[in-house]
Formats: structure tokens, C-alpha cells, sequence
């Protein structure tokens, strides 16, 4: 693969796609966002199709987050003490193994809703395993500045096969072929990424404490909690984990903001913006396909931007404000009283939404040590995603009593006072200062 003409203007050692294994890594993970695309709308089409009520698709919504939730720690700990890419391997397969299973029973008519639940389950369950490892894996290969334009691509490669072109093949192959034909080409997604993952050089990250006391120059065991921590091997590298974010607030801190964040702004974001789009603005299926690939253009234009430029100086309190200034975007979606100002607050949205995630991500993976990362990662998809279906349950009741544009406004401002709380928590911008890392941070969380 030749890299792109963004790449081209770099110098060679700053180019991630110059690498052949993040290049075979990023070339699974593309076509494997393509299928989740299309996935997404087989999904919901076929649930349709056995029900015409909505809690069928909640009822799936739920089925596949509840083993990605509760199984992401075990994930994490797997990540860390195993080879990585076979981690990541092992979860591509097993989901191509359980869409296939799922294309044939739509395809033949034998599909009923149980099927359905049970198959997703599972697949939320082997994704629990796979990101906590893909969040861990990119760090092993890349260093210095290709790590920030690695994660760039990915938010380039994300919007595109996520947001617009993988759901507009689904609903291609949907309507021609059936919803048992896309599942069975995302399936087919699965093993590629799986044959790009199997042509990588195989890397064994052992989480021995020897190793991360050479990183963080300090005994993980002379922590407290890993002391008196009994039990299996399992339990105690969760509580290593564990005791590793909460000794530092730039982690903790983060954690916890995204968290309440979330909780506040994210579900009445998903659930009211269709809702804005169809009943106050008076617009159809178009118009929300514009406001949503109005964001999508946001995310590509923020990563394109940050693979040219690199990233900038006093990264946390970049993330803290670009993520702030995002969720007042929300608020934006409530104001609006024309599509084009929902299309600007959507763009808005993604865009620093994106530019924070990106910085977020790169700092993750040069301050956490690597026989940590995975753990880390999968306490930071935890903590943040955990509390989403009390905000999805909520955003119902909530427009009911208040109103949809004051739920929208309601949200976002709550959601950017939760998030530049988070800013301002003592220690949090140590990282901004020049020469300091994670070794002379430690605030704990009591």
C-alpha cells in the first residue's frame, strides 16, 4: 500500500503507513470498519423485519453491551499478558464465526429474535477482548511522532467506513440481497482484518512487574492495595491496573469527567438530534443524512488537519478544552432553528470532538508503560461508555417533561461543566508543563 498524499509531505521516519505492520494493522482495521458500517444497518433492518416494536433493537443495543461492559477488565488483562495480535486475531475470527452463523439462519428464514440476542451477546463480548488490545497494539510499532498520525488516520479511516461509506453499501446490500448477505460480507470484513493481523510480526508483551518498575522507576507492589491484594492472577493484574490510574490524576481525573460527561450529554445527543431533525425542522431522511455527514466531515477535516501539523504543545489542556467546547455543541443542537445550524453544530461537534480523542489517545500511549496500556485502556472504556444506558433510559423521560430543545441545551451545558471540571482538578495540567511525564505526577484518587 503507498502511503497517502498527506503522508507524502512528511519526513519518511514520520510516516506510520512507512511501517509494514501498522500498515497491514490499519489495513484490516479499514475494511473492518466497513462492515460495521453495513452491519449497523442489517442490524436494525432485521430487527425490524422480526419486530416492528423499537425494544427489539434496544433489546439488541443492551445484549451487546452488557458483555462488552462487564467483560472489558478481564479484556484488558488478556491485552497485557498475551500476545496482542493474537488477541486482536482470536476476537476478528471469533466474530466472523458468529455473523456468518448469523447471515445463514436471516438468509435462510430461520432467524427468530432469541437467535439474534444470543449471537450479538457474544459479539459484544469478543469486542471486549479486541479493543482494550487494539488501543495497546499501535504503541508496540510505532514511536514519537507517528504515534499521533497514526491515531489520526484511524479518525480519518473512522467517519468515512463508519459513517458513510460502510452504511451506504449495507443499505445497498440490504436492499438488493437481504440482510443475511451483509452479515455475511462483514464476516468476510473479520477475516481480512484477521489475515492482516496474522502477517504481522508476532509480539509477546509480558505484564511482569519487573518490567513496569523500569518504566515508572518504582515497585508496583509496594502500592497498599497490590499488597493486600489476594486471590488470581486475574484479580491481581486488574488491581494493578487499577492501582496505576488512581495514582494519577491526569488518568483518574479523565476517567471520571468523560464519564459524568457522557451520562449527561451523550443520550440526548443520539436519541434527540433525528428527533430535531424530523419533527422541529421539519426535514427527512436526507436532511439527517446532511447533518450527520456534516459531523463526519468534521472528524475527517480535524484528523486530516493533525496528520499535517502533528499535535500541539499543553496537550492537556487542549483535550480539556476541545472536548468542553464539543459538548456545548450539543446545546447548539437545541438552539438550532434552520438545518444549516444543525449541520454547523454537528460539524462542530465531531470535529473537537476528534481533535481531543486523538491527543487523548497519543497521550495515553507515551506517558501509560506498555505492560499497563491494555488495562488502562479498558478501564478508560469502562469508566467512560458504563454509564451510557442510564443516560439513553434517561433522555426519554427527560425530553417528556422538559421539552426536546430544552433537554438538548440542558445537556450540553451540564456535559461542558462536567468536562472543564475536569480540567481543573488539582495536578491535572502537570503534563502540560515542559520536560514532565508520568514519573513526577502522582495525585492520588482517595
Amino acid at each position: 500500500m503507498r502511503s497517502s498524499g498527506i503522508e507524502s509531505a512528511l519526513p519518511q521516519p514520520e510516516r506510520p503507513l512507512a511501517n509494514r505492520d501498522f500498515r497491514l494493522l490499519f489495513s484490516g482495521r479499514c475494511v473492518s470498519l466497513l462492515g460495521d458500517g453495513a452491519f449497523l444497518v442489517a442490524l436494525a433492518w432485521q430487527a425490524y423485519t422480526l419486530s416492528n416494536a423499537p425494544t427489539a433493537l434496544s433489546l439488541l443495543g443492551i445484549a451487546m453491551s452488557v458483555p462488552l461492559i462487564v467483560l472489558l477488565l478481564f479484556g484488558g488483562v488478556v491485552s497485557d499478558s498475551h500476545d496482542r495480535r493474537r488477541v486482536m486475531l482470536s476476537a476478528d475470527v471469533s466474530r466472523a464465526v458468529l455473523l456468518t452463523l448469523l447471515g445463514v439462519l436471516a438468509a435462510s428464514g430461520a432467524l427468530r429474535l432469541w437467535h439474534m440476542v444470543v449471537i450479538v451477546a457474544l459479539y459484544g463480548g469478543a469486542q471486549a477482548f479486541f479493543d482494550p488490545a487494539s488501543d495497546a497494539i499501535v504503541p508496540e510499532i510505532l514511536r514519537g511522532a507517528q504515534l499521533g498520525r497514526a491515531n489520526a488516520l484511524e479518525q480519518v479511516a473512522r467517519p468515512l467506513a463508519l459513517r458513510l461509506v460502510g452504511p451506504a453499501l449495507g443499505g445497498v446490500v440490504v436492499g438488493t440481497l437481504g440482510a443475511g448477505a451483509a452479515f455475511i460480507a462483514d464476516a468476510g470484513t473479520f477475516l481480512f482484518s484477521a489475515t492482516m493481523l496474522w502477517s504481522m510480526s508476532s509480539r509477546r508483551v509480558a505484564a511482569v512487574e519487573s518490567a513496569v518498575e523500569e518504566m515508572v522507576g518504582e515497585s508496583l507492589t509496594a502500592v497498599p492495595e497490590l499488597a493486600a491484594a489476594e486471590g488470581s492472577s486475574t484479580w491481581r493484574q486488574i488491581r494493578e491496573g487499577w492501582s496505576y490510574v488512581r495514582r494519577h490524576v491526569w488518568l483518574w481525573g479523565t476517567f471520571a469527567s468523560a464519564g459524568i460527561a457522557y451520562l449527561l450529554f451523550m443520550g440526548p445527543a443520539e436519541v434527540l438530534l433525528p428527533y430535531m431533525v424530523k419533527h422541529e425542522l421539519h426535514g427527512g431522511g436526507a436532511q439527517l443524512g446532511l447533518v450527520l455527514g456534516a459531523g463526519g466531515l468534521g472528524s475527517v477535516a480535524c484528523a486530516l488537519s493533525m496528520i499535517r501539523s502533528g499535535l500541539p504543545e499543553r496537550r492537556m489542556t487542549f483535550i480539556y478544552m476541545a472536548w468542553t467546547v464539543a459538548t456545548l455543541a450539543v446545546a447548539g443542537y437545541g438552539l438550532a432553528t434552520a438545518m444549516w445550524q444543525l449541520m454547523l453544530a454537528s460539524l462542530a461537534f465531531n470535529l473537537l470532538e476528534t481533535a481531543g480523542t486523538i491527543v487523548w489517545a497519543t497521550m495515553k500511549q507515551e506517558q501509560v508503560p506498555g505492560a499497563l496500556l491494555g488495562r488502562v485502556s479498558s478501564l478508560d472504556w469502562l469508566i467512560s461508555i458504563g454509564l451510557l444506558p442510564v443516560s439513553f433510559a434517561l433522555t426519554a423521560p427527560l425530553s417528556a417533561t422538559l421539552g426536546v430543545r430544552t433537554t438538548l441545551i440542558v445537556a450540553g451545558l451540564a456535559g461542558a461543566a462536567a468536562t472543564l471540571g475536569g480540567l481543573l482538578l488539582p495536578g491535572m495540567r502537570a503534563l502540560d508543563e515542559p520536560g514532565e511525564s508520568v514519573a513526577g505526577e502522582h495525585v492520588a484518587l482517595v
